[in-house]
């Protein structure tokens, strides 16, 4: 959406130096600060955490005009918009590589000012969050700002967490529409379309990515791009025959359907402009909220995710030489839902049979006396990313080099086994999630890991240190997995088991309808005639934990995420011929092309439509797909 500025700086908070144990072990800590009059409370409650904070990319949620009686709501807001972004990809894919952290920032006041006028009362808050850049008169009423000395202050109580490692996202207590991008992100906590505005704004912030609206005043054509080739890398002025010709910009997803809806090609308008400047699909996240990312934006996202973390979190030393007589380790990320490769080569050859291992035993290797170069490396293969620039970049790709020498001789240790780190017992884990458990590293044997499922012994392909549930084809209910280390050269005992359990019952979603003209076809196959306009609900539900979503798609043409109707979240959705205008943004015309303006000529979408509707749970588990078909007639 919109970058803004920050007013000068909140009171300094202090937090005991054991925040950082109480942050690992999953308790609450609170801090004060200095200035009674806003309160400016502050407990960190740890939501997600992965890993130590000084080796992940830290996602830190504040709240601004919650009182201690709105707190509730606040942890209400989180749990929405952090459903709302686990359910987009790449976040579904990486959430493994984030810790989260809300900060519960007591207001004196409840709200945040100039909400939703300029005339609308200012209030006092610690983060000093407020409408209309911060209620300037010549700003707009979306741009929510606050200070940023602030949000750093009070993001610094969770320690382990810098500017480097982090995002920092502050929601307003308000129902009013309003976000903005940049170093920090911002959003309303309660409003229908905000936990949809939170992952367009961290596309800012993050990602580096540009906005693909035509406007840049609601309501007024932003006229024609007359700049140079445009930086952003979802922008241009190139056809797509000059972009394969000089293989630039997004020529190598060209022609592909898209990920929000369509297929890869060339759409006029964007970077607030509404013709001479191109963009890849017809809509996607970063110009109508409720879609998806398309593939440029999301590689361009997973890159920016990845490169905020190393893909090797530990290894074996490699300050000097190692002898030949031990275990060579490295410890791993673990995406969600699918493995790393793992790469070993010894002076420039890849050693047989140590592929996707995380250890690599010297002994066998019986080498020659003298020096030799041991090399690992660790690859992302993503499917999202397709530039090899990006693939071999440091986000995506990561090595690190030994030197053996077969004079050393490695002296015993009594490493017990154990585990080190593995996918969090408390996650919510779905049945395409990958499972980790890395252990202990003895410098003369390799623990092994066993896992079952449902008590059933199973066996893992590449390493033993990754379970990938997919292959086991979890269709429903519940399920328990274990891992269990032993190490083979150990005595007897030791040995250590965890368990998870695993949500594979997918969410499901009831649809409600307004009262039709009329309809066809058998139960099964059931069809609805309107005249001029009908509304649909969607109510999606599961028996797990966290909250379940709900999205739609009009003719195949791109999941479209259900949020109620933009004045109120709890409204079911209208669909009309041509969209209903609110505040100067368009929502609910039926069928293809998409409207979003009032300026985009497009015919009206009467006639017989599909509509598809899912549902995603916490866990990432998405629903059957379930449809119905609907006749637009003009009335009279």
């Amino acid at each position: 959406m919109w970058r803004g500025k920050a007013a000068k700086a909140a009171p300094a908070l202090a937090l005991a130096a054991t925040v950082q144990l109480a942050l690992l072990s999953g308790q609450v800590l609170s801090a004060e600060a200095a200035n009674a009059d806003e309160v400016g409370d502050a407990t960190v409650v740890p939501i997600q955490v992965t890993g130590d904070p000084a080796k992940r990319f830290n996602f830190v949620i504040l709240g601004d005009g919650y009182t201690e009686a709105d707190m509730p709501k606040f942890r209400a807001d989180v749990d929405k918009h952090l459903s709302t972004l686990w359910a987009f990809e790449p976040w579904k894919t990486y959430r493994s590589y984030v810790n989260v952290y809300a900060v519960e920032i007591v207001s004196g006041e409840s709200g945040v000012s100039c909400d939703p006028d300029l005339t609308s009362a200012r209030r006092t808050t610690p983060l000093k969050m407020g409408f209309w850049g911060g209620c300037n008169p010549s700003s707009v009423q979306r741009l929510l700002t606050g200070n940023n000395a602030a949000f750093d202050t009070y993001a610094n109580l969770v320690t382990g967490t810098t500017n480097a490692n982090r995002q920092v996202l502050a929601l307003a207590n308000s129902t009013t529409y309003g976000g903005a991008g940049g170093s920090k992100a911002t959003a309303s906590g309660g409003n229908a379309l905000s936990s949809l505005i939170m992952p367009h704004e961290i596309g800012h912030s993050l990602g580096r990515l540009d906005d693909e609206y035509t406007y840049y005043a609601r309501g007024v054509p932003g006229g024609a791009y007359t700049g140079g080739e445009p930086d952003s890398i979802h922008h241009t002025l190139l056809t797509e025959r000059q972009m394969r010709e000089q293989r630039v910009k997004w020529w190598r997803w060209l022609g592909e359907k898209s990920t929000s809806g369509g297929v890869i090609g060339r759409y006029e308008g964007g970077l607030y402009t509404t013709s001479q400047v191109w963009r890849p699909s017809e809509h996607s996240m970063m110009k109508v909220l409720g879609y998806e990312h398309d593939q440029v934006q999301r590689e361009a996202m997973t890159q920016a995710i990845a490169a905020k973390v190393d893909l090797i979190q530990d290894h074996t030393p490699t300050t000097a030489a190692i002898g030949s007589d031990r275990v060579v380790w490295v410890e791993t990320l673990h995406p969600a839902d699918h493995t790393l490769r793992v790469t070993w080569t010894l002076d420039g050859r890849q050693v047989p049979g140590s592929r996707d291992e995380h250890n690599l035993d010297l002994r066998r290797l019986r080498l020659k006396p003298g020096t030799h170069t041991l090399t690992v490396t660790v690859l992302d293969p993503t499917s999202f990313v397709r530039d090899p620039a990006i693939r071999s970049s440091a986000a995506l790709t990561r090595t690190r080099t030994w030197t053996i020498d077969t004079r050393i001789e490695t002296a015993p240790d009594a490493v017990a086994p154990g585990f080190t780190g593995t996918t969090p017992q408390d996650w919510n884990l779905a049945a395409h999630n990958v499972v980790h458990a890395e252990t202990t590293h003895p410098a003369r044997s390799v623990p092994v890991v066993r896992w079952t499922v449902d008590g059933r012994r199973v066996r893992t392909t590449g390493n033993d240190r990754d379970l990938d549930l997919k292959r086991f084809r979890l269709r429903s209910g519940t399920h328990r997995i274990t891992a269990t280390v032993t190490d083979p050269a150990a005595p007897r005992g030791g040995a250590q088991t965890l368990a998870w359990t695993v949500d594979a019952q997918r969410p499901t979603v009831a649809s409600t309808l307004s009262q039709p003209a009329r309809t066809t076809g058998p139960a099964g196959d059931r069809g609805y005639v309107f005249d001029e306009r009908f509304t649909m609900r969607l109510t999606p539900s599961d028996t797990g934990s966290g909250t379940p979503l709900a999205e739609f798609q009009v003719d195949g043409d791109g999941w479209y995420r259900y949020f109620g109707w933009p004045t109120d979240s709890n409204a079911p959705f209208l669909f009309t011929p041509l969209g209903t205008n609110i505040d100067d943004l368009v929502y609910g015309k039926l069928g293809k092309p998409v409207r979003t303006v009032e300026w985009d000529a497009v015919a009206p979408g009467y006639g017989r439509h599909t509509i598809e509707y899912r549902g995603i749970d916490a866990a990432g588990n998405v629903g059957p797909t379930q449809k119905f078909t609907v006749t637009l007639r003009k009335s009279g």
